[in-house]
């Protein structure tokens, strides 16, 4: 039973998709194109984009990347991370250089990594990368075109709440049964979207910010 915020929040997306079509499904090709290429330093890359995007903002986020370039990602000496996110203001640039750098381990792994399930590939993101949990694992794998995956973030987590979709905003700790139950119920409206959950999520995102991050 669909109530009505939830099909005012259908008729919200739709408006969106005629909108914005182009734009997120060039978003979305670029996502793909980053996951077929099989080049570990651009997949390291992503990663590292997510563990900067924790507790801080999409833009960012990308405007570190930008700045570092995924080559810096996985070469730079940590004193030299640290300077360019100071840089570009990073609330917490000490430590996420430090999880950057001690990440580096898995280039070589994340072609094998992505080959894996999502169910699979996640867990093993959440428990063996410095800075990943649910919503980054499940960032980074959307951004290399995983399409089944939700990204409960507070923008995310809002819109489920005032569209009925939640009746509160949980507390941001995460454990995989509490992420997993309100990412099925995503998915579950997301069938009535005809979008898969990865892209469904640059759409709600649009909706709540007036733009197309990643």
């Amino acid at each position: 039973m669909v109530s009505e915020k939830q099909n005012l929040l259908l008729q919200q997306i739709e408006k969106v998709k005629r909108s914005v079509r182009e734009q997120v499904e060039q978003r979305y090709e670029e996502f793909k194109k980053i996951g077929e290429s099989g080049d570990e330093v651009a997949l390291f890359g992503e990663l590292s984009f997510c563990v900067l995007t924790a507790n801080w903002t999409a833009k960012g986020g990308m405007k570190a990347q930008n700045l570092i370039t995924n080559e810096g990602f996985a070469y730079l000496k940590e004193i030299e991370l640290v300077s360019k996110l100071k840089k570009i203001g990073h609330r917490f640039s000490n430590t996420r250089a430090k999880y950057i750098v001690e990440n580096r381990w898995i280039i070589g792994k994340m072609k094998d990594i992505l080959k894996m399930d999502v169910k699979h590939s996640r867990i093993f993101l959440v428990e063996n990368v410095k800075g990943i949990g649910w919503k980054e694992s499940s960032h980074f794998l959307r951004n290399v075109g995983k399409d089944d995956v939700a990204i409960l973030d507070k923008h995310i987590l809002r819109i489920m709440k005032n569209y009925d979709l939640l009746k509160e905003i949980p507390k941001p700790s995460w454990n995989e049964k509490k992420y997993t139950e309100i990412e099925k119920i995503l998915r579950t409206f997301a069938k009535k979207t005809n979008e898969p959950l990865g892209k469904l999520d640059i759409f709600l995102w649009y909706i709540e910010t007036g733009s197309i991050d990643k």
